[in-house]
C-alpha cells in the first residue's frame, strides 16, 4: 500500500499545474543517513519535486522513477540530511568585524549547513539578514530567529540586550518578539527567577522555543519552571559544582563531576527533557586561543573574510591569558566535555551548535569543529549527526519540515565523498549540497565570499 501511495504521489506531482514544467531532480544511488535510526544504509534512488522529498527509495523498497528526471549519480557517495547549526548569532560581532550577515552566510551552505538558528541579535537587522537568506537560498542557509538577549539592568551586551527587571513588562516584550515572527525567546545571565519564569509562561503561550544564557536564574530553577533549552555548557557546569566546593582554589578544573549536585541537575535535565546545547568551539577558542596555534592559525580561518580574522586578531591580543594559567585551563575544558558525554550518557537531548562568529569560530566551519569535540567527549559519530540534524530541527519545532530525508520533507540534503558514521570529520568532504531541491557547488559558493 505504501509503495503504491508513493507512485501516486510522484504521478500526482508530476502533472501538477504549480509545477508544469519543472523536472524531477532524482539523486540515485549512494549510502543514505537515517537521522531517525541513526542508520547508514543502501539507496536506491530520492525523488525531489521543487522544493519537497517525494519519495525515497532503497534497494529493499524500490521506487518508479518520474521519466525526464535530472539524475545526480551518487554512486559511492553518502547522503546525509541537511545540518543544522543551533547556535549563531548574524549580527553581534559581525559589528565588530565591519562585516554584514549576508556576506559570510554562504560560508555555512557550502559546509552543507542548510539551516541555522540565530540565538540572540539586534532584532531589525537579524530580521533583514533572515529576508535576505530566504530570498537567495542559492547562496544561504534558512535563517530562524531570536529575541534579543532577555537580561537585567544594566544588560551584558549593549548591542543586543534588552533589560527586563519586572515580570510584568514580559508579556508586552513578548508579544513585540512574536511581532518579530521570532521562533526562540532568550532570557540571558542576569536574568532573575521571576522574569525568567514569566518569559517561560508567556513564550510558551504562544508556541515559541525558550532558552537561556544562566547565570543569576538557577539551571535547577529554570528546568523546573519549564525552559526548553540551556545554551553552553556553563549553563549546567556552573551550576553542578557545590557552595563548599566553589570557593576553592581551582575548582573548575578539578570539578568531581559525581558529586551530588551534579548528577541530581543531570538527572533533572533527563527527566524534563531539557535540550542542551554545549557549544564546545567557543569554549576551546576562548580558553586557549591564545596558546594553541591549533586554534587561531587554524586553517578554516583563512577561508574568512579579512575583516573578520583582523578582528579575530585583535581581540586574541587583548585578552592578555597568562602562559602559567595554560594546563589549568586545559583541564578546565576537559571537564566541559567530561560532563558534555556525562549529559549524552543519561539520555539529555543535545544540540550542535557554535557560537559563530565568535573568535576564531568560522561560520559554517565551526559546525564540523563542534562535531569533533563531541565525538572526543565521548559520542559515537552516528549520535553526533542525529544532534546536528533531527535533533537541531526539534529544537525549532520543525521535526516535520527539517532533519531527516523522508517524503514530505524539504529537500535538504548534503552528498559526501566518506562515510560520516566512520570517522565524523568525513562530513567535511562535500561534494555536492542540495537546499530546497536546488543542487549547489561548494566550491562555487565559497568563491561568492569576500576576501577582504
Amino acid at each position: 500500500m505504501r509503495h503504491g501511495f508513493v507512485v501516486a504521489l510522484i504521478h500526482l506531482l508530476a502533472i501538477s499545474p504549480a509545477i508544469a514544467g519543472e523536472p524531477a531532480l532524482v539523486i540515485k544511488g549512494g549510502s543514505l543517513f537515517d537521522s531517525t535510526s541513526g542508520a547508514m544504509e543502501p539507496a536506491q534512488a530520492i525523488v525531489i519535486v521543487g522544493e519537497k522529498i517525494v519519495a525515497v527509495g532503497t534497494m529493499r523498497h524500490p521506487i518508479e522513477l518520474p521519466k525526464d528526471a535530472r539524475v545526480v549519480d551518487a554512486a559511492g557517495k553518502f547522503i546525509i540530511p541537511g545540518l543544522i547549526d543551533a547556535h549563531v548569532h548574524l549580527v553581534h560581532r559581525l559589528n565588530f568585524a565591519h562585516v554584514t550577515g549576508d556576506e559570510i552566510l554562504p560560508l555555512f551552505l557550502a559546509n552543507g549547513v542548510t539551516t541555522v538558528r540565530d540565538t540572540g541579535d539586534e532584532i531589525v537587522a537579524q530580521t533583514l539578514v533572515a529576508r535576505f537568506a530566504a530570498a537567495h537560498p542559492n547562496l544561504c542557509p534558512r535563517v530562524f530567529t531570536c529575541s534579543f538577549l532577555i537580561d537585567a539592568d544594566p544588560v551584558i551586551h549593549r548591542d543586543i540586550g534588552l533589560s527586563v527587571s519586572d515580570p510584568a513588562r514580559v508579556s508586552a516584550v513578548v508579544d513585540d518578539m512574536a511581532a518579530w515572527k521570532v521562533t526562540t525567546l532568550k532570557v540571558y545571565a542576569g536574568t532573575s527567577r521571576p522574569v525568567g519564569r514569566k518569559v517561560i509562561e508567556e513564550g510558551h503561550r504562544r508556541g515559541l522555543c525558550v532558552t537561556g544564557h544562566l547565570s543569576a536564574y538557577r539551571a535547577q530553577d529554570a528546568v523546573e519552571d519549564g525552559i526548553d533549552c540551556l545554551e553552553h555548557i556553563t549553563s549546567v557546569f556552573d551550576f553542578a559544582i557545590p557552595p563548599e566546593i566553589a570557593r576553592q582554589p581551582n575548582a573548575r578544573s578539578t570539578l568531581d563531576l559525581s558529586n551530588p549536585q551534579a548528577t541530581g541537575l543531570i538527572a533533572l535535565l533527563a527527566k524534563r527533557h531539557v535540550m542542551v546545547d554545549p557549544t564546545l568551539t567557543v569554549f576551546k577558542n576562548m580558553l586557549l586561543l591564545s596558546d594553541l596555534e591549533e586554534v587561531h592559525g587554524h586553517a578554516d580561518n583563512a577561508k574568512m573574510p579579512e575583516r573578520l580574522r583582523t578582528y579575530w586578531d585583535g581581540y586574541r591580543r587583548g585578552q592578555g591569558l597568562a602562559p602559567g594559567s595554560r594546563d589549568r585551563r586545559t583541564k578546565e575544558f576537559r571537564k566541559y566535555q567530561e560532563l558534555t558525554g556525562l549529559l549524552h550518557s543519561a539520555g539529555v537531548p543535545l544540540l550542535v551548535g557554535t557560537d559563530s562568529p565568535e573568535p576564531y569560530c568560522p561560520p559554517g566551519y565551526a559546525l564540523h569543529q563542534e562535531m569533533e569535540l563531541m565525538m572526543e567527549s565521548g559520542m559515537k559519530p552516528t549520535a553526533v549527526l542525529q544532534a546536528a540534524t533531527i535533533q537541531n530541527a526539534r529544537s525549532l519545532k520543525q521535526g516535520n519540515l527539517l532533519g531527516s530525508i523522508a517524503a514530505g520533507k524539504q529537500a535538504d540534503l548534503v552528498i559526501l565523498a566518506a562515510d560520516p558514521t566512520a570517522d565524523i570529520r568525513n562530513t567535511r568532504k562535500v561534494v555536492w549540497v542540495i537546499h530546497d531541491g536546488m543542487d549547489y557547488d561548494p566550491v562555487k559558493l565559497l568563491r561568492c565570499v569576500p576576501s577582504k
